[in-house]
């Protein structure tokens, strides 16, 4: 069964996506970039809050679809710069239980949407 996640706590889709799709018992989250869902505005006044900004974004679509990070067993992160690594990780890794974390690559882009310095999907499987 095909599920469309939306929720107005993460930020609407700029483009033609959605903020998730479900299949079963999996989770697709599309990328999510530090947009503040309320405003529309970026939260860009540093790495670490934009970060803090696309976690939250990703917790609001988790929760939509009746999930948490526990389920999440694949993450993608693209950087605008690989100089933004330790501080983007140093955020991520508060979401995740270190001994059970999902597999990940994280690589550097030439640009992103909005020119955002980070942007993160995840794949997450329930139950």
């Amino acid at each position: 069964m095909r599920k469309i996640i939306q929720t107005p706590h993460a930020p609407l889709p700029i483009g033609p996506y959605s903020q998730a799709v479900q299949i079963n018992d999996t989770l697709y989250c599309s990328g999510q970039i530090g947009l503040d869902p309320v405003t529309m505005e970026l939260v860009t006044e540093s790495i670490e809050e934009e970060t803090e900004q696309v976690m939250k974004n990703l917790t609001a679509v988790l929760k939509a679809a009746g999930m948490s990070f526990d389920q999440v067993v694949k993450v993608s992160i693209f950087l605008s710069d690989m100089a933004h690594f330790e501080s983007v990780n140093a955020i991520y890794g508060r979401y995740f239980d270190h001994q059970t974390a999902p597999a990940r690559e994280t690589v550097a882009v030439q640009t992103l949407p909005k020119s955002v310095r980070v942007e993160i999907s995840i794949i997450a499987v329930g139950a």
